[in-house]
């Protein structure tokens, strides 16, 4: 699986690469329990249902298609694959900029109030799962799976630089691929600008419909999206929904103040063990386990709990601190696995959820 877990690898290294030259280089401050939340907003609810993207795919693919691309030369199925993905993302976008059900999946990504390559990770758990009818049309006019699969992989490698705060503009490429100078207008908190430059990866489709726009020159630049927010990624990805269906919710004033220090490596910790997952279990469709199930589970309510915590809630540090030594010791002592990525992490986070409980309970953290 290590084909898998490389890519995820590569990005949390440009991720710590751009905020070392924005913090230490450009002089801009980082603010680390964003970055924290962004990488982790849904990375296990993200992997699970964009699995399920993939298996829905492939069922409509064998079952459904036409196979009009049977007896087409290879290299005109994947150029025609490169800019049909593209055109249907451009598609899915606009929409769920302007249909309230899809705005409040897609909002989550836009909460995000620094533009940096972090950012480009940020999204609700169900966004996954919003792209299933958009690409299932290349399953049924018979694109196959892996063709579809590695294009995919292509644009979403395209769309994650296009969040990077530090590459200046392109020249003559900024009137093809979409840049990070066109999607910094996308994800400015002004609606009007936030409207426009849809585009995926090639940036004429906003010019064919009439949609693109060029960065303001003459207004503060601010990122983000109007309306409430949450560092917990369960909230944040059902909070949209309760304000659709007018249902309330109150939410406690913070208690204290963690360090960023203790964030920044709880989150990594927890992000390497979402890597051992996958490395171990893939997508998680075949032959699944009940303890499978359980550390799934666990690591969904780690990310949850690392949420609480960044929002200053004691239950975040009791539940972090509680699942921090449950994890090695049923995992590693009952079930007795040795593999050392697995020894590695568990017990780095079960040092871990002790330092925090015990700074805590010692009055460490300043209160809010």
């Amino acid at each position: 699986m290590i084909e898998l877990i490389l890519p995820f690898v590569i990005m949390i290294i440009l991720v710590a690469v751009e905020a070392f030259v924005l913090q230490y280089i450009k002089k801009v401050t980082i603010n680390w329990s964003d970055v924290i939340f962004n990488l982790n907003s849904g990375h296990l609810m993200l992997w699970l249902f964009r699995g399920l993207e993939l298996v829905c795919y492939h069922f409509v693919y064998t079952h459904f298609s036409f196979n009009l691309f049977v007896h087409v030369p290879i290299i005109l199925t994947w150029i025609f694959t490169l800019f049909a993905w593209d055109f249907g993302f451009y598609w899915e976008h606009r929409l769920h900029h302007k249909i309230p059900f899809l705005w409040a999946i897609h909002i989550v990504h836009h909460q995000g109030e620094h533009f940096n390559l972090s950012l480009a990770i940020r999204n609700s758990w169900y966004s996954s799962l919003t792209s299933i009818p958009f690409f299932a049309v290349l399953a049924v006019i018979g694109v196959p799976t892996p063709i579809f699969i590695a294009v995919s992989i292509f644009h979403y490698s395209i769309q994650f630089f296009n969040h990077n705060a530090i590459t200046p503009k392109l020249g003559i490429l900024e009137n093809i691929i979409v840049t990070p100078n066109h999607h910094k207008v996308h994800h400015l908190k002004d609606k009007y600008y936030s409207n426009h430059n849809f585009s995926g990866s090639f940036i004429f489709w906003d010019k064919i419909f009439g949609t693109f726009e060029s960065s303001p020159t003459n207004k503060t630049i601010e990122y983000g999206s109007y309306g409430r927010m949450s560092q917990n990624p369960f909230w944040a990805s059902m909070l949209p929904f309760m304000k659709l269906l007018n249902i309330s919710y109150k939410q406690r004033a913070a208690t204290y103040h963690i360090s960023n220090l203790l964030l920044v490596t709880g989150g990594l910790f927890l992000f390497a063990l979402v890597l051992s997952y996958i490395f171990d279990y893939g997508y998680g469709y075949h032959n699944v386990s009940i303890t499978q199930y359980l550390l799934f589970s666990c690591l969904v309510l780690g990310s949850i709990a690392l949420g609480g915590i960044a929002e200053g809630k004691r239950w975040g540090i009791i539940t972090w601190f509680m699942l921090c030594w449950f994890i090695p010791l049923f995992f590693i002592v009952f079930l007795k696995w040795s593999a050392f990525y697995w020894l590695l992490f568990m017990w780095l986070i079960a040092v871990h959820g002790t330092i925090t409980f015990v700074l805590w309970l010692m009055g460490k953290y300043n209160a809010k």
